[in-house]
């Protein structure tokens, strides 16, 4: 009886002490992972959130990048860590939706291996072609795709990225089979598009809008059902007759078991730097879109995942994309 009374106490004590440091949360720094490469469009609303959290929180948040495996090997390191409150991941359609279909063997389950925190941002792709093809619009482009398909290339930021996907997408709803020309990121693929030894290339709006506004590529149409505040004259898809939706997102994510109490203060965060003026003007300046309060909750979130990995799935299932 008393080894019951005294393993009942220590287990009290570990729940108690358990709520105080949920409570107390945060006591120390905070790391943001990252799950791509720095330098990509994901460093500037990571960089732009972690220093605005962690003046919320009281405590520094470090963004750290770990790349590799389309942000799996990034996903994983959160799936797997202490659900503490210290380390959370920058999730992307990538990580927590896409990856799931797209990777024959994909090392966590998104939808059971994180607790949502809440999205925050998305970004639509744009279509942009080299700067010569004789094509203004979207029917221009399409007519002279499926004239020239045989010959035409189209490049991605890799097998499998949003990137590849959204041109997946694309292809797909118009009706083009044309040749995929894989490369290691976003900014080798915009290389070769300026240089003309690619075709087209449908870039997140964040990294393709320099060369957009240098003239060294042409945008034909942003793949969204509105326009771009970043690119105000170029039409959607949608208004040139196309019904083509593709692009990331970013939401956070902490491991699962992460108190509830933590997953709270962490949202609350980033709700706040959602309403901070000097986020919206630099997030807006480059193409990225502050999502409304109501969806920016962990309930919206988990639905969101759901019915994302299920859109994907479809695509990638029909178009036989897949990496081992």
């Amino acid at each position: 009886m008393r080894r019951l009374f005294v393993a009942g106490l220590a287990a009290l004590g570990v729940l108690v002490a358990g709520q105080a440091s949920a409570e107390e949360w945060p006591t120390r720094t905070l790391t943001m992972i990252n799950p791509f490469a720095a330098g990509g469009p994901n460093d500037v609303p990571a960089r732009l959130f972690a220093q605005r959290m962690g003046e919320i929180l009281g405590q520094s948040v470090i963004v750290e990048n770990v790349g590799g495996a389309g942000g799996m090997n990034g996903a994983e390191r959160v799936a797997k860590a202490q659900p503490d409150g210290y380390t959370f991941l920058l999730g992307t359609v990538g990580t927590q939706a896409q990856n799931q279909t797209l990777y024959k063997k994909p090392v966590y389950d998104s939808t059971k291996d994180f607790v949502s925190v809440g999205l925050f941002l998305e970004a639509p792709l744009v279509l942009v072609v080299r700067k010569d093809l004789p094509a203004n619009s979207m029917k221009e482009f399409v007519a002279y795709a499926k004239a020239n398909e045989a010959k035409m290339q189209f490049a991605s930021a890799g097998t499998g990225s949003a990137i590849h996907l959204g041109c997946a997408l694309m292809n797909s709803v118009t009706g083009l089979d044309v040749t995929h020309v894989p490369y290691r990121g976003a900014n080798p693929a915009m290389q070769d598009l300026v240089s003309g030894r690619v075709d087209y290339l449908c870039d997140i709006v964040t990294t393709a809008k320099p060369q957009i506004d240098a003239g060294t590529v042409k945008a034909i149409a942003v793949l969204n059902d509105t326009r771009s505040s970043a690119l105000p004259d170029v039409p959607t898809a949608m208004e040139q007759g196309f019904d083509i939706r593709a692009y990331t997102w970013n939401a956070f994510f902490l491991p699962k078991g992460t108190p509830e109490a933590i997953v709270e203060k962490l949202n609350h965060a980033m709700v706040e730097a959602m309403k901070t003026p000097a986020i919206h003007e630099r997030l807006d300046a480059v193409g990225l879109k502050i999502v409304s309060e109501d969806r920016a909750t962990p309930a919206y979130l988990d639905s969101f995942v759901q019915s994302e990995i299920a859109k994907w799935a479809d695509l990638i299932k029909a178009s036989g994309i897949s990496v081992d």
